[in-house]
C-alpha cells in the first residue's frame, strides 16, 4: 500500500466516529490565588479558602519550584518526539505546555521528562513527575489499583496491527501461526491475545522492551507483524525504511482512550489537569483561538466572560489566576489547533478528527460548563 494512501486510510479508520468504540505515551514566576468579589461585591472567601487549604500539596511545590515536571514520550512522532534541533514537539507536548501556562502563564515553565512505557506510572507514583502526558490508555485496573487518577481523554484511539505489504495477511484471522511483536508494559498483548482467540487464530507473541526494538525486528523480518495503538502505527510510518512496503490491517482490536494522569489523592493537581483539558475543548466550541482570544475579552456573553476570567472566580477555585484560560489559549491555542498542528491534514499523518472532534460535530469531545 502506498504510504500516502496508507496514512489517509488509517486516519479514517482510526478516528472515524465508528471507532468509538470498537478499539486497545525554563522557569516562570509563581502565580498566587486572587480573591474575587462575589455577586454582592464582597470578597469570595470560599474560593480563597479552597486555594489555601489545597495549597500544601503538589501544586504549591510546583509553584515554589518554578516549573511543572511532566512525563512525556520523546520517540513517537506526532505525539511526543525530539525534533532535529533537539526541541520536544507533539500533541502530548502541547498539553504539557498548557499545564505550565495555566500555572505560571508561561508555556516554557515546564520540564519535559522522557519516561519509558515501563517507568511512566512508577514515575508518577514516586513523585518523579507531577503529571503524565504520554499516550497512556486509561483502564479500570490502572485507574483503581495503581495509585493514579486519570483525567479527561485527550485522544480516542484503538489498537491495530501492521504487516508487510507483500504478505497475504488481510485480517486478524490471517495472523494464525505468525510472529507478532508487542511492547512490554502495555495492554497490547492481552488485547491481541483476546481478539485472536475470538477469530480462532493462534500466534507466537514476541515481547520487546521498547518500540524501537520491536520495529527494528519487524523491518529485519524477525517478526511478521507488530501491534500497538493505530495512532502509533501511523506515526511510525514516517520513520520506516520502506513505508511503501507495509500495510495496516483494517481491524480495530480495542478501545484506547489516551489520557493524562496524576498521582491519586492529589486533588488540586487533578483539578488543574482536568480543567485545563476542558478549557482547550471549550475554547474550540466557542470559536476562541490563539489569534483571536484577546477580542473575546470584550464579549458581553456572561458564559464567555466567566470562562475567560473577566468575571467570576473559576481560576481562584483551582488555585490559579482567574485568567488562566486566556494564558493557556495564548500559549498553545484550542484543542482543534493542537490536533491540526501535530496530527491534522497539513501534517505527514493527515489524520481526520473523527471521534476526536467536538460533540457538536459528531465527535466525543465535550466539556462540562465553566460555572
Amino acid at each position: 500500500m502506498k504510504a500516502k494512501k496508507a496514512l489517509m486510510l488509517v486516519g479514517s479508520l482510526v478516528l472515524a466516529g465508528s471507532l468509538g468504540l470498537t478499539g486497545c505515551t525554563s522557569e516562570g514566576a509563581s502565580s498566587q490565588v486572587q480573591t474575587q468579589p462575589n455577586q454582592q461585591g464582597q470578597p469570595n472567601q470560599t474560593a480563597k479558602t479552597q486555594g489555601e487549604n489545597q495549597g500544601g500539596g503538589t501544586l504549591a511545590k510546583v509553584k515554589q519550584r518554578g516549573k511543572v515536571v511532566v512525563g512525556v514520550n520523546n520517540v513517537l512522532p506526532g505525539f511526543g518526539y525530539l525534533k532535529p534541533d533537539g526541541s520536544n514537539s507533539g500533541f502530548d507536548i502541547d498539553f504539557a505546555k498548557a499545564y505550565a501556562a495555566a500555572i505560571f502563564g508561561d508555556p516554557n515553565a515546564v520540564e519535559l521528562r522522557p519516561v519509558s512505557t515501563q517507568e511512566r506510572f512508577t514515575a508518577l507514583q514516586t513523585g518523579e513527575i507531577d503529571i503524565l502526558s504520554r499516550n497512556a490508555t486509561m483502564t479500570s485496573s490502572r485507574d483503581v489499583s495503581m495509585g493514579l487518577k486519570f483525567g479527561p481523554t485527550t485522544f480516542y484511539d484503538g489498537q491495530g496491527v501492521m504487516v508487510h505489504a507483500d504478505s497475504k495477511i488481510n485480517n486478524l484471522k490471517g495472523l494464525d501461526g505468525m510472529r507478532i511483536g508487542v511492547e512490554q508494559g502495555t495492554t497490547t498483548e492481552m488485547n491481541l491475545t483476546e481478539q485472536l482467540k475470538r477469530v480462532g487464530a493462534k500466534a507466537n507473541i514476541v515481547v520487546f522492551e521498547n518500540q524501537d526494538a520491536e520495529v527494528a525486528a519487524f523491518e529485519q523480518g524477525s517478526i511478521d507483524a507488530w501491534s500497538t495503538d493505530k495512532s502509533g502505527l501511523v506515526a511510525r510510518l514516517a520513520s520506516l525504511k520502506n513505508p511503501e512496503g507495509v500495510k495496516i490491517l483494517p481491524d480495530v482490536l480495542s478501545k484506547e482512550p489516551l489520557t493524562p494522569a496524576v498521582k491519586a489523592g492529589d486533588d488540586q493537581m487533578f483539578n488543574l489537569m482536568r480543567w485545563t483539558v476542558y478549557a482547550l475543548i471549550q475554547a474550540e466550541e466557542y470559536g476562541i483561538t490563539q489569534s483571536n482570544v484577546e477580542s473575546f475579552l470584550n464579549s458581553e456573553d456572561p458564559e464567555i466572560r466567566r470562562f475567560l476570567g473577566v468575571e467570576g472566580d473559576v481560576g481562584a477555585q483551582l488555585g490559579l489566576p482567574n485568567d488562566f484560560v486566556v494564558k493557556v489559549i495564548k500559549a498553545v491555542g484550542n484543542y482543534g489547533e493542537i490536533f491540526e498542528r501535530n496530527l491534522g491534514k497539513n501534517t505527514i499523518f493527515k489524520l481526520d478528527r473523527g471521534a476526536n472532534d467536538l460533540w457538536t460535530k459528531g465527535g466525543l469531545l465535550y466539556s462540562p460548563p465553566f460555572r
